[in-house]
């Protein structure tokens, strides 16, 4: 076992590099001069203009900047913020909760509806639930998240009055953030209807961020559940005399549950980007919409340092899921070691 991780872990240093010089070119690919974009519309002066360049190595050559970037980066030093003047880690380590926060709760809404029934149609396979579920799990596939989570916000916010548009919580609460989760703080606080609120405010964002991934759970969660169904070990099992449910959860679901793992490794990479969009829409405070408003303010070291994170954290979620690989199934393992 120590083997196999060590050989996952040998793959971490090149893809941190190739990670580096992606965000490093594209920020410099960006259209814009980021000295004029801090002077405004005032303008700088020749002199304070070359001052400000020689302050930031924007003069030097691009391969130098680079290598000083990367240096700063293996420092722990993302850069300071153009526009608040702030570590763009700091920043980040500020934000990072609440997107932390709606993503395992899109993620938990995607595993507990789409893999169940991924399962059922497999067993059910032909029946009416099974084509049912076969056709809403591609529309819902189908849906952009913008158009599906303003969708959202039309009917249940605007038509039924259910939920709350924006936000995280309402307005009315004041309390102390200890953890940066506003569901846990908002339980801590101790405040009457505090929880109830941060709930409702979870509840548009987390459907418009997990339909997606609820459509790719069922659909592959039926495809494996149906290959392992056919095995000859299933067959014994039913031979044997093993109930129905028995046969389905202990012999066909964990056989099944290594492609299952590998989707849900590969949903957290989709989730981060889709929480971009839904961060906008719900204005939810987190990593996806300080991105956008980076992004649109051209604060190049905010922006820089925030896809570098987001994309190291997807890394090491996929090196998560490669190790329980190896846990699920020894043979894995063995037959790379």
């Amino acid at each position: 076992m120590l083997r196999f991780l060590l050989q996952r872990l040998s793959v971490l240093i090149p893809t941190f590099l190739g990670i580096t010089v992606a965000a490093f070119v594209f920020i410099h690919i960006i259209p814009g001069d980021p000295i004029e974009i801090m002077a405004g519309e005032r303008g700088w002066s020749d002199e304070k203009y070359k001052e400000l360049m020689q302050a930031f190595g924007y003069d030097q050559p691009l391969w130098k900047q680079y290598f000083d970037f990367l240096w700063r980066l293996l420092q722990g030093d993302l850069g300071t913020s153009f526009v608040t003047a702030r570590p763009v880690i700091d920043e980040f380590s500020e934000l990072f909760p609440a997107t932390v926060e709606l993503t395992v709760s899109a993620l938990i809404f995607a595993m507990v509806i789409g893999i169940p029934a991924g399962i059922i149609a497999a067993v059910k396979r032909g029946s009416v639930f099974d084509h049912s579920l076969m056709t809403l799990s591609l529309t819902g596939f189908s849906m952009p998240i913008f158009w599906w989570a303003l969708l959202l916000i039309v009917f249940f916010s605007g038509y039924l009055g259910l939920t709350p548009v924006s936000g995280r919580i309402s307005a009315l609460y004041f309390f102390d953030e200890v953890t940066g989760f506003m569901l846990i703080d908002s339980w801590l606080s101790g405040e009457k209807g505090a929880f109830k609120s941060a709930v409702s405010h979870m509840i548009l964002p987390t459907i418009a961020l997990g339909t997606i991934p609820l459509a790719t759970f069922a659909r592959q969660s039926r495809s494996a559940m149906l290959e392992t169904l056919n095995e000859d070990f299933i067959k014994t099992a039913r031979a044997k005399g093993l109930s129905p449910t028995r046969v389905v959860v202990v012999h066909g679901f964990r056989n099944a549950l290594i492609p299952v793992v590998t989707v849900i490794g590969l949903q957290v990479g989709t989730l981060l980007g889709g929480a971009i969009l839904t961060e906008t829409i719900f204005s939810w405070p987190g990593i996806g919409k300080w991105m956008v408003e980076s992004i649109f303010r051209r604060d190049y070291p905010t922006v820089q340092g925030g896809l570098i994170m987001i994309a190291m954290i997807v890394v090491l979620v996929n090196l998560a899921v490669d190790v329980l690989y190896g846990l699920i199934d020894p043979r894995i393992r063995k037959k790379e070691t």
